[in-house]
């Protein structure tokens, strides 16, 4: 088997770290490095040092941002009424992208996974029961907790979690609708995608 030099070795175990990067993508990424000008590397170096060294946890959210709190919370043309709950703050992208929700978020940085290790302790929760009351949340009382977590196993054990936590603090919880995706062949569509379609049908 062919042994690479030790800094290229090392480069390709540190690519192999990253998620979803396997032996063959991790080998690819490196030798791409060491094709790149070394400014190139230079400008790849400091991008990752000051992500590191710039990127907070947003105090309110969670979000990740380089200000405190991060944009969405300080904004005043949110709607501070609502709040979506996802695992994720690419999460948060993908909601944004609808450019139809106008509320703040909280982001959890994960889902509860008793196989991996993740209990209720590990989730970024907490600081979420002290916004739902007005005196601090800016004068506003939340109305509606929307949980907008992944249609998974792990997903939606983190909804009702979250949910009971909720409920009991009489602010309304929703939970996003799941089913056929727009665009999609019904022959293709799996029962379990076929029976949360049909339980969230709606009157047209």
């Amino acid at each position: 088997m062919l042994e690479y030099s030790e800094p290229v070795s090392r480069l390709i175990d540190e690519f192999k770290r990253l998620p979803g990067i396997g032996h063959k993508s991790a080998q690819r990424l490196a030798f791409h490095v060491l094709r790149l000008p070394e400014e190139r590397v230079e400008d790849f170096v400091s991008a990752l040092r000051e992500v590191k060294q710039k990127i907070v946890f947003c105090t309110v959210c969670n979000n990740l941002t380089d200000i405190d709190p991060c944009t969405f919370c300080s904004s005043p043309t949110r709607d501070r009424s609502l709040v979506c709950v996802v695992e994720e703050p690419y999460n948060l992208v993908a909601v944004e992208k609808t450019r139809s929700y106008k509320g703040l978020y909280h982001i959890l940085h994960g889902s509860l996974s008793p196989i991996r290790g993740v209990g209720p302790d590990e989730l970024m929760l907490a600081n979420l029961f002290p916004r739902l009351s007005a005196e601090n949340n800016d004068g506003v009382e939340v109305t509606e907790v929307i949980v907008a977590t992944n249609p998974t196993t792990e997903g939606e054990a983190t909804a009702n979690y979250v949910a009971r936590l909720i409920k009991p603090l009489g602010v309304k919880v929703t939970r996003i609708a799941m089913g056929m995706p727009v665009g999609s062949d019904l022959e293709f569509v799996d029962e379990v995608t076929m029976d949360k379609a049909l339980a969230n049908r709606h009157e047209i």
